[in-house]
């Protein structure tokens, strides 16, 4: 029956010879596994596009909802880590296969005539790969990939004549939007697609109008052998040790969450990709009047040079030994990129964006570079929470407005923000001793400058009396917090009853990114909630008689769900607290009712003390089969049938 199916459709579609057609083919010197490695970049590239159709049916490409739709496939669909995480390191190794084919095409002299086009096309096919990964990161529209964006279309606006036209085309406009996010989702899943296809089908042509070249020795180009079985079969056996090893990383080392993308994030500092750190680092080179050749000159000198190749290496030796300047010219070229990516990667942003938003916002106000950085800190540390400055902020500190008056020097000053003790032993004021040199000189800077005097409409309007000590703890409040509500009324309540009176915010549901967090934790809360959150400073008059510990936080915090933990500690975060109390001295700045920070960087700080107490923000909720025995699995079976090809393989050629 099945033979006669066979035969069914070989009469009219002629299976026979299509097939021979693709498979029957000799190979110069035999099969080898290095001819593998544009098979391997094929099969990569078929991957990323089964695997981003799968996504296509999650994901939502609009500023809002991309990276939650996101967030959802990978941590509520069954499978959907592995299909994301195949699709993200998919993209990273495709980079890599392709340099390396390129690499072996060039040691093997077969980009030489007559195969000069088939060169000029993969050299396309690589440009395309490299357009494809760029536009690709941007669609989650989290924080990496927004600046990866917004710094890349920004490069592109440096080209002479046509530069403006560029930017505003691949943007929708002039700044990043909802246009920015659907012209790349469209040129990521239709337009450059469409055309590697197109190219791909191109490239297999010309390969197969003049083959492979074979091994450099003459001699050894005599003898030949079947690209099928023998070269198919180590083609299978290098994309299934492909496939493993990127469900490997998947597993092990998934795709991070780096935040949803926030533009007035000023503490964030973007940062490309690996495969982009070389001209990254080529880029920082070239300032000022300079600038336009690393935008523009060294990416177009790079193309040039690999375009020109094989009209420069026109030697009949393939033989690398006998063409030594090629060789040379190729090892600087390649070690060069090789350095500069790895300088770009320990390297620091030349400036950052936190630089630029305190400039734009202080305009009006003369200060000088370090006092600007000094009011970043300021603000990053929540200082106004104690002190009140230009008629705003908190009234348990001296009015900071005229300290440039008080005739105090620069070190009185920084001993003061490093250990007030040492000026007056009472002091509840925390040292802050994880700043360094730098941010301290900064910091007093701006102490030191002017500031504007508070508008009369706001002198002495409704603000508390300074909150006078008290030794009072006769009993432990129900919960270390009370957020938003005074400490009488916190001594009434029980915890749930208090969770209730205020609602989590937009963070609470968004998947923070780790590393951020831990960035704006040492900024904000560290002064307060101790080095990792652990242990806190004194605070007189509140039941507990000091800031409570984050590490380990509360237990009726605490939660081994990672949404409900968040739920938690956001209404705090949100909305500040008052510890319970009758005159507790220090209070929790609400950091998001006086929008001091945005969602996504509450998210992101909430994302690091779940880390700290061992939760995982993104937990993956719904696996369909666990990562580390499904890994297992697949090694199983993979391996076996390798071990079948091997089999096969042996004993074809043994027979033969």
């Amino acid at each position: 029956m099945a033979s006669k199916i066979r035969l069914w459709f070989n009469e009219r579609l002629s299976f026979g010879s299509m097939f021979q057609s693709a498979f029957d083919e000799d190979i110069p010197g035999g099969s080898s596994f290095f001819y593998a490695l544009g098979s391997a970049t094929l099969f990569v590239f078929a991957l990323q596009v089964l695997t981003g159709v799968w996504q296509l049916f999650y994901y939502v490409p609009t500023v809002d909802h991309a990276y939650d739709s996101l967030s959802y496939l990978r941590l509520s669909v069954p499978y959907g880590w592995l299909i994301q995480g195949i699709h993200y390191w998919g993209a990273n190794l495709m980079i890599v296969l392709i340099g390396l084919h390129i690499l072996r095409v060039f040691v093997w002299g077969a980009h030489k005539k007559p195969r000069e086009l088939t060169w000029l096309i993969g050299i396309l096919l690589l440009l395309l790969v490299v357009g494809l990964v760029f536009t690709g990161a941007a669609l989650p529209w989290d924080e990496r990939g927004y600046w990866a964006a917004e710094v890349g279309t920004s490069i592109a606006g440096t080209v002479p004549f046509i530069g403006k036209w560029l930017i505003e085309f691949l943007r929708g406009g002039e700044s990043m939007s909802q246009l920015t996010l659907s012209r790349f989702f469209v040129f990521h899943t239709a337009i450059l697609p469409g055309i590697t296809f197109l190219i791909v089908a191109f490239h297999l042509m010309a390969f197969r109008k003049y083959g492979s070249v074979g091994p450099w020795q003459k001699s050894k180009r005599l003898k030949t052998g079947a690209f099928w079985p023998n070269q198919v079969g180590k083609d299978l056996i290098i994309s299934a040790l492909i496939l493993i090893l990127l469900i490997g990383l998947s597993v092990y080392s998934p795709a991070p969450f780096t935040g949803r993308a926030d533009p007035l994030d000023a503490s964030f500092q973007p940062k490309p990709e690996w495969n982009f750190l070389f001209l990254y680092q080529t880029l920082k080179m070239f300032t000022g009047s300079t600038e336009l050749i690393g935008t523009v000159g060294i990416p177009t000198l790079i193309i040039l040079i690999l375009v020109l190749v094989p009209f420069i290496d026109r030697k009949k030796d393939f033989n690398p030994l006998k063409r030594p300047g090629m060789m040379i010219g190729g090892f600087v070229f390649i070690t060069g990129i090789v350095i500069l990516t790895v300088i770009g990667y320990y390297s620091k942003p030349p400036g950052s964006k936190s630089s630029a938003k305190i400039v734009k916002k202080t305009e009006a106000i003369k200060l000088s570079s370090s006092a600007l950085m000094g009011k970043s800190l300021y603000d990053a540390h929540a200082c106004s929470v104690c002190h009140k400055m230009s008629g705003q902020g908190g009234v348990i500190g001296p009015d900071l407005t005229k300290e440039h008056k008080r005739g105090r020097s620069k070190d009185w000053i920084i001993t003061q923000i490093k250990s007030s003790k040492k000026h007056y032993p009472h002091s509840i004021m925390p040292s802050f001793t994880m700043l360094s040199d730098m941010q301290l000189n900064n910091l007093a800077d701006f102490l030191l400058s002017p500031h504007a005097k508070a508008p009369s409409a706001l002198a002495n309007s409704n603000l508390p009396n300074p909150p006078k000590p008290s030794s009072n703890k006769t009993q432990e409040p129900p919960n270390n917090y009370s957020p938003g509500v005074n400490a009488t009324l916190a001594t009434k309540l029980t915890s749930e009853a208090l969770a209730k009176l205020n609602p989590p915010g937009a963070a609470a549901d968004i998947i923070g990114n780790v590393a951020h967090g831990a960035l704006l934790f040492r900024l904000n809360c560290e002064s307060c909630h101790g080095v990792k959150g652990r242990g806190g400073i004194p605070n007189p008059g509140s039941f507990l008689g000091q800031i409570p510990s984050l590490n380990p936080i509360s237990k009726k915090l605490f939660s081994k769900s990672p949404q409900e933990f968040a739920n938690n500690i956001d209404r705090f975060i949100q909305h500040g607290s008052l510890p319970a109390g009758r005159n507790p001295v220090l209070k929790m700045f609400d950091y998001g009712d006086s929008h001091t920070y945005t969602q996504p960087e509450i998210a992101d700080m909430e994302a690091y003390i779940l880390y700290l107490n061992g939760v995982n923000r993104a937990k993956i909720e719904v696996p369909g089969s666990a990562p580390k025995q499904f890994f297992m699995f697949s090694v199983a079976i993979v391996l076996l049938v390798v071990v079948i090809l091997l089999i096969i393989w042996a004993f074809d050629k043994k027979k033969n």
